[in-house]
């Protein structure tokens, strides 16, 4: 009979053996793992594992090219992204777009020394302060086999600061960008939103905005819009090097709501400033925006008996709710002065504005203020206030319109506003001769390609 001590041992040993196995299986598998993470940290930095021979010929792999990166428009960009790429299309081309936090020092170190530099951005100073660059700007260097010879710089849509090097000093100099204009006519039957039928047509949402802007004084996009309204845009398209660069003049627009028709034309006022106006010449903005926001929904409407979501009662509610994000732009509904802007308690963050006629219009719940915003301070119409948010009593996101007249409450739904001035007198004349012309592209009774960039309201 064996002894009791050699029969555990005997019965122990499968069991170490399993442990040894896993050991070395977790061993193999964590070297090949340190293998597969050094073999790519050489291929990421460009360079190829060391030779297994010291008698080997030794090949350094060139570095992976880097993808094309389209230049961003002014416009399209988002400021503040981390959209910094570069790429070279010829040699001696480098082209970009800002980083957030990037200078032109850290941009121009590579090419320059550093003396160059701080020489290039003092001349640059009368023209155009560098230290202005916007992340999401576009940026070309060019360079040759003496280095750095010009930075181009776009400013905005419309201007491009370049600095070249000549023999003993840089030169800048402010230019007006070219484009290709073409004028095209952008046409939709609204399905959803209009900001998604614009996207299925290929076009930017940017486009959708500037035709509510254009009828915000007689269309609520909020309430009004409806499945089967349509619109027809006549706008400039501008193009660099064959690219889609951004919307040019927004010559007229028809927009068909529930049935009825709205036109808007452009025209150059007695001011020099460029305004819409209808088909007999009055103006389409007024007093009042139909909304303090762009594209929204109405939660809760104006009504003298309304039960209380956090107080449990029968209450008034004199306002209209904008079901909204956190964090959406609030604009003001007219031009005006800040009455009060802070804490109320129940209305939470909330902007008082006194307009003219012995209006008021009210802003509560909101998230934040504008930066600046200030008793006494004159706001305009359209201009962002606060941002929609849930201070207060309030039981989610929303901004809670209110308006008054002469102390009292008002249904701004059925509030009448004013409208701005008519064209009038000699222009008259001018405006319904442009009108006709952009009638008659909308209708096709005259070719787009007809249209020459320039001439026309701007």
């Amino acid at each position: 009979m064996a002894h009791p001590s050699r029969i555990k041992k005997q019965r122990s040993d499968p069991l170490n053996i399993w442990i040894k196995r896993v050991f070395a299986f977790l061993g193999t598998l964590l070297f090949l793992v340190l293998c597969i993470i050094g073999y790519f940290e050489f291929i990421h930095s460009g360079e190829t594992p060391p030779p297994a021979s010291s008698n080997a010929t030794q090949h350094v792999a060139p570095a992976p090219a880097v993808p094309e990166v389209p230049a961003l428009n002014g416009t399209e960009a988002t400021a503040g992204a981390d959209t910094h790429e570069e790429e070279s299309d010829s040699p001696g081309v480098i082209r970009g777009t800002v980083n957030s936090g990037e200078t032109a020092k850290g941009l121009l170190l590579e090419l320059l020394p550093n003396e160059d530099v701080h020489s290039l951005i003092t001349a640059c100073s009368p023209v155009y302060s560098l230290n202005k660059m916007r992340a999401g700007q576009p940026y070309t260097i060019f360079h040759d086999e003496q280095g750095f010879s010009r930075f181009e710089y776009q400013v905005d849509d419309e201007v491009m600061l370049v600095i070249c090097k000549e023999i003993n000093r840089f030169n800048a100099t402010l230019e007006t960008i070219v484009y290709d204009v073409t004028l095209e006519k952008v046409t939709g039957t609204i399905k959803d939103s209009m900001f998604a039928t614009m996207a299925q047509m290929g076009e930017s949402p940017l486009l959708a905005v500037r035709l509510a802007d254009i009828f915000a004084w007689e269309i609520n996009f909020i309430r009004d819009i409806q499945e089967g309204d349509s619109f027809t845009v006549l706008v400039e398209k501008r193009y660099r090097d064959g690219e889609f660069k951004g919307y040019g003049k927004l010559l007229a627009a028809e927009f068909i709501n529930q049935g009825k028709k709205f036109e808007g034309f452009s025209f150059i006022d007695s001011f020099g400033n460029t305004a819409y106006y209808n088909s007999t010449g009055e103006s389409v903005k007024r007093a009042f925006l139909k909304a303090p926001l762009s594209f929204s929904r109405i939660s809760s409407r104006f009504t003298n008996k309304r039960f209380h979501p956090i107080l449990q009662e029968w209450k008034a509610h004199p306002a209209i709710d904008y079901a909204a994000p956190t964090g959406t732009p609030v604009k003001a509904i007219g031009n005006g002065i800040v009455a009060f802007a802070g804490w109320g308690k129940g209305a939470g963050n909330y902007i008082s504005l006194k307009h003219t006629g012995n209006y008021e219009s009210m802003y509560l719940h909101l998230s934040g203020f504008a930066k600046g915003l200030k008793k006494g301070a004159k706001v305009s119409q359209g201009q962002v206030i606060g941002y929609v948010g849930s201070t207060g009593y309030s039981t989610g996101p929303h901004l809670d319109f209110r308006m008054k007249k002469g102390g009292s409450f008002i249904n701004p739904e059925k509030a009448l506003s004013p409208r701005s001035e008519p064209v009038t007198g000699k222009l008259l004349a001018r405006f319904k001769e442009e009108r006709e012309t952009y009638r008659q592209y909308l209708s096709g009774a005259k070719s787009l390609a007809d249209y020459t960039p320039g001439k026309g309201s701007k």
